[in-house]
């Protein structure tokens, strides 16, 4: 089977949801996040603060166009979508699947943006970040799962059916 590639905004549960969707599939589990701190040795927040947001989006372009595995759920950054080398190689190769929530949900799980290493140009609020990017995870998405009200079981059910449903028709 295909990776499944996990994107959509911080705090969605893409780390959460990966770990036990891989479980329950019997994959492994990635965290990009987690590959990018460990190749640069540094946290998100302060790789953004060394080279700039466009800086930050050329590593995780170049570290996400490297993943190379199988039978693999990957948790993205939720800025990847700026990264269209990466994202054209998840879709050429992989499952891309967008767990959609209202941005309500989003605001109340997102204490502080800048602390999780979150991409925000300058004056730049996070709804504007919100609005920008669901453009950008619909457009990659070949599978959108809406997440709200469902609990970690039933989201990670409903990806696990619509992959399979998807696998047999690609």
């Amino acid at each position: 089977m295909k990776n499944i590639v996990l994107i959509g905004m911080p705090g969605c549960g893409k780390s959460t949801i990966g770990v036990v969707l891989a479980k329950v599939l019997g994959f492994d589990f990635v965290d990009a996040d987690v590959l990018i701190q460990k190749k640069h040795g540094k946290l998100l927040r302060e790789l953004i603060a060394e080279y700039g947001d466009d800086g930050f989006l050329q590593i995780e372009n170049d570290v996400n166009k490297e993943i190379d595995l199988k039978n693999t759920v990957i948790a993205t950054g939720g800025s990847v979508v700026y990264c269209d080398e990466a994202m054209q190689h998840y879709v050429k190769n992989d499952i891309v699947v967008y767990i959609e929530l209202p941005y309500g949900v989003i605001a109340s799980r997102l204490e502080n943006v800048k602390r999780r290493g979150v991409v925000l140009k300058d004056g730049q609020t996070l709804k504007d970040l919100y609005n920008e990017r669901i453009l950008l995870y619909e457009k990659y998405a070949q599978i959108t799962v809406k997440a709200e009200g469902l609990s970690v079981e039933e989201l990670m059910d409903t990806i696990a059916e619509k992959v399979l449903a998807y696998e047999k028709t690609h």
